[in-house]
């Protein structure tokens, strides 16, 4: 189990809005054939793992082990539990159940029916955690929040005045360049309206090979200029408004009403357009918001060497279990779930 939670590691970023699954079949206790999901549309981890197998004769005599609940559904691929019965495989291990309302059991249901020993929850916890924005976004109805930002060794984030359109770096280049890696690990990234006419950020993955994230940002009363970063057309961009729905070319702009319960409402349209984790950057009052409301699930947090004795506080996150520390060149990371 441990070689397929490897495996599916590699699909971080391209397998969505699929869940990233391993795979590998095990015959007089050598490993045999393995695979990964490693893109939505293509085939999952238990096909690759059965057709690497070179000998199919052995597949009767094999265990097949795989992260995630084998799919029992016709997507847009035919179902892997078919597949697993039609190889006439008569053991599989299963790390845990797919929450996903078309699997949620009927996969490890039918390969029972067809007489397979199914044996379920091993390193569930585990397994759990590495789809934890799959599991997320079909159990809570949201994406998978991440909260990242940088502060001085005295609690800053930006000092009190700063020219427009010219940020203010506390981490060093590499930490910067993790994070542009981060972005291609994830659907969205999101700061807000002030961030945007402050830093003038492009919000891309261009220090890092993979594909941007959905960039979001919110502008109620038209004050970003037409020439900001953001709305260039590296990125598909999101604008959430108080105006009408309307599409020019990759800007699509998104009605929001004016609410007190801005993240909920934010999180319910992010939902309907199917993306399952977002980064959320910003000022301190974006950051806020997310925490007070209760509603984050991850918090990456740079910590610089640099002083500034004055300026913009950094955020204060509340129910914080940490769960892992790095240093990078002098920059410490220090991450949290949501608890």
């Amino acid at each position: 189990m441990q070689r397929c939670l490897q495996l599916a590691r590699q699909g971080l970023g391209t397998t969505y809005p699929n869940p990233m699954v391993g795979a590998v079949v095990v015959y007089d206790q050598k490993i045999v054939g393995e695979g990964w999901h490693q893109k939505a549309g293509k085939p999952h981890a238990e096909v690759h793992a059965i057709q690497s197998v070179t000998d199919k004769n052995i597949l009767k005599k094999a265990t097949l082990y795989v992260s995630l609940e084998p799919c029992s559904h016709y997507g847009r691929t035919p179902p892997c539990a078919d597949l697993i019965i039609a190889s006439q495989i008569k053991k599989v291990v299963i790390g845990t159940t797919d929450p996903f309302a078309k699997v949620a059991g009927s996969g490890i249901q039918k390969l029972k029916d067809a007489g397979c020993e199914v044996v379920t929850d091993v390193l569930k916890e585990i397994c759990d955690d590495l789809n934890k924005r799959f599991f997320t976004f079909h159990q809570k109805k949201r994406p998978y929040l991440i909260l990242k930002w940088a502060e001085t060794s005295d609690g800053f984030i930006a000092p009190n005045q700063q020219a427009d359109g010219k940020p203010f770096w506390i981490s060093n280049p590499y930490s910067r360049q993790l994070v542009h890696q981060w972005r291609t690990q994830e659907q969205g990234i999101f700061v807000g309206t002030n961030t945007v006419l402050k830093d003038d950020p492009e919000l891309t993955a261009r220090n890092w090979k993979g594909a941007h994230p959905v960039r979001i940002t919110i502008d109620r009363n038209n004050r970003i200029l037409d020439t900001a970063k953001i709305l260039n057309d590296q990125a598909t961009t999101y604008i959430f408004t108080n105006k009408e729905d309307k599409e020019i070319n990759n800007l699509k702009y998104i009605h929001l009403p004016p609410q007190e319960n801005f993240v909920e409402q934010l999180c319910k349209k992010l939902y309907k357009r199917n993306l399952q984790s977002v980064i959320i950057e910003g000022g301190r009052r974006t950051l806020q918001s997310f925490i007070e409301s209760g509603i984050w699930d991850e918090a990456r947090i740079f910590r610089g060497n640099s002083n500034l004795f004055s300026g913009v506080k950094a955020p204060v996150l509340s129910n914080g279990r940490k769960i892992n520390t790095a240093t990078i060149h002098g920059d410490h990371l220090t991450i949290y779930y949501n608890d």
